[in-house]
């Protein structure tokens, strides 16, 4: 990022990237807990991830008013208006990240007090959960080192991410034909396991977002071996 003469301006943008850690961080927590309350029968971490989700909504709308006050009063140019952009970017991906956190914990919760298939029955559930948490994490180091390597590596967990969710997939569909009684919670399940493949692609926007504060690139939609290219040289 460029240096300033005007501190108040360098002290607004290092702000900024401050709320985004701090963001992250909360959602890592949530994390935490929702992989205790899904395979720990811990209910209270359940009620306590569905309780907090409005934290991360509150500090969405705080940084990004900060955001648009930078712009308005700044009127900041070249890699200053990129982590500008970044982080509204960064932010929105965070919040729909504990929107799907919560989202799980919800249908977890629900489960438990019904017959049926439960979660803890799938241990795919926990292998794909501990990825995109270390997804996660990752996409939020590569945001405060403006660490671009991280991008083609993320692109690639995202990928055995989606491998595991096709095979759970289809391990439900053998349960939901075996027996039609399984139908409903074979669905509830479904859904929570494309809750979590969708954090592991949110996670990989952040990193795809640091290229492009970094070196001016979009890299949402190439191919594997341009985004290591521009990942690795900016070119």
């Amino acid at each position: 990022m460029s240096d300033h003469t005007n501190t108040q301006f360098d002290e607004e943008l290092e702000g900024i990237r401050s709320r985004v850690s701090h963001m992250g961080g909360l959602i890592e927590a949530q994390l935490v807990r929702l992989k205790r309350g899904m395979f720990s029968d811990s209910v209270g971490d359940l009620e306590t991830v569905m309780k907090s989700d409005y934290m991360i909504n509150a500090l969405e709308v705080e940084i990004d008013e900060l955001c648009t006050h930078i712009i308005a009063a700044r009127q900041p140019v070249a890699s200053d208006l990129r982590l500008v952009m970044a982080v509204i970017k960064t932010i929105t991906d965070l919040e729909r990240i504990g929107d799907k956190v919560e989202k799980i914990a919800r249908m977890t919760y629900d489960l438990a007090s019904k017959d049926g298939l439960q979660v803890s029955r799938f241990s795919e559930l926990r292998s794909m959960l501990d990825q995109v948490s270390t997804m996660v994490r990752e996409s939020l180091d590569a945001f405060a080192r403006l660490d671009t390597a991280a991008a083609p590596a993320l692109a690639q967990a995202d990928k055995d991410v989606d491998r595991e969710f096709d095979g759970i997939t289809r391990r439900l569909v053998t349960h939901m034909m075996e027996n039609p009684r399984n139908i409903t919670s074979a669905l509830d399940i479904m859904f929570i396991a494309k809750a979590i493949e969708r954090i592991g692609d949110h996670a990989t926007n952040i990193t795809e977002y640091v290229v492009y504060m970094v070196h001016g690139r979009d890299v949402r939609h190439v191919s594997p071996e341009e985004l290591k290219q521009v990942a690795e040289t900016g070119r």
